[in-house]
């Protein structure tokens, strides 16, 4: 499946939750507008059955799945592409595993630098931030959004803006050139379908 070029991206919140609840929200989260998920679970139990359920609830929507860090585990399952950060492999690694045809996004937190490297590299998106605080990522170092708004005078590939980002804060990372938000606590503490559908009005 190709990257969406615009939406709602979220990212599965897993942790203290049952594989039955992470399917339930996903499915919810889909419902509600998503537009493409990334699978994300830091202390996995059984990554890959539950990777395998979270792909057959995304092909019956036809929405990608993406891998966060684990070019293998995208493989094995056989999700539509992988998410890096700057210590899970590289593109080129990726690209040899998974094929021409895989997404593979970035992170490039507050560095245009990497994000134009990556695109040279042959990424399929670009992801800056953490923009506001975060209860996923605590730690994250801030980005600026003029990094977003500099990304988008010279990236040709989807950039997307990660980082506490909520249904009332996201607009203006829209406005200066966002094309995805990507978003785990923000849709996921509450009621996920209603929660990305005002993520999703946001794009109208």
């Amino acid at each position: 499946m190709k990257c969406p070029a615009r939406g709602l991206y979220a990212i599965t919140q897993t942790d203290n939750k049952s594989a039955e609840t992470i399917i339930h929200e996903v499915i919810a989260a889909i419902r509600g507008g998503a537009v493409i998920l990334q699978y994300r679970d830091k202390n996995p139990v059984d990554a890959l059955s539950l990777g395998k359920e979270l792909l057959g609830i995304c092909r019956q929507h036809q929405v990608p799945l993406i891998i966060n860090d684990d070019i293998a585990l995208a493989e094995r399952i056989g999700a539509d592409g992988v998410h890096l950060g700057k210590q899970d492999g590289n593109i080129k690694e990726a690209r040899k595993v998974l094929g021409d045809d895989a997404i593979i996004g970035v992170s490039c937190y507050n560095f245009l630098g990497l994000a134009l490297d990556a695109q040279n590299m042959g990424a399929s998106y670009a992801a800056f931030g953490r923009f506001f605080p975060s209860s996923s990522k605590p730690l994250a170092a801030p980005a600026d959004i003029h990094t977003l708004q500099k990304a988008k005078q010279v990236l040709t590939i989807p950039v997307v803006a990660i980082g506490g980002i909520l249904p009332e804060n996201g607009a203006q990372l829209l406005a200066a050139g966002a094309d995805m938000l990507a978003v785990i606590g923000g849709l996921f503490d509450g009621e996920p379908e209603q929660s990305a559908k005002a993520y999703q009005a946001l794009f109208l």
